[in-house]
């Protein structure tokens, strides 16, 4: 019991400290990681944790839908709303027809987001490292979450943009 209280003391922290990006990041791992255990799941026949998996995937994927500023990200964020819809539809697909289809997608997309998030965020927190003034973490915080939002907004229209 001590260690689950240690470890979850340690993510609780690791979340209240965390910029916008290494949020982001976090909950695209949440995603994948429950999108491979409701996919192990369906594949032992474990409905009650296939439930619970689904679940948690749903809750992320509106987090990340309900989050996104259309103000801000325009077209971009409204691409990316579709795509976390359609993410959503697929891993219902999956429950319902109880299969792995829908999910495996799911975490393909997930998987390819996440990805190009890591780079978007890397990025951002070197040229905020380089930039801020290390006496002032607050502005250093400020500075690396509106860098982020900047890239992601390229981020997301490059990976809007059609294939060619």
């Amino acid at each position: 019991m001590a260690n689950n209280y240690g470890l979850n003391k340690y993510k609780q922290t690791s979340v209240t400290t965390a910029n916008r990006g290494q949020i982001l990041l976090m909950l695209y791992e949440g995603a994948m990681k429950f999108c491979r255990q409701a996919i192990d799941a369906i594949n032992t026949k474990n409905l009650s944790d296939k439930g619970k998996y689904i679940l948690k995937v749903q809750d992320i994927l509106n987090e990340l839908s309900v989050t996104l500023d259309h103000n801000v990200g325009g077209e971009i964020s409204k691409e990316l709303e579709r795509l976390y819809n359609y993410m959503v539809d697929q891993i219902t697909e999956s429950n319902i027809k109880n299969d792995t289809k829908g999910l495996e997608q799911t975490l393909k997309l997930l998987n390819t987001l996440y990805e190009g998030w890591v780079i978007a965020v890397q990025q951002v927190n070197t040229a905020t490292n380089s930039n801020a003034a290390p006496s002032n973490p607050q502005a250093q915080t400020e500075k690396q979450n509106q860098t982020t939002e900047a890239t992601a907004e390229k981020l997301a229209r490059d990976q809007t943009k059609p294939k060619k």
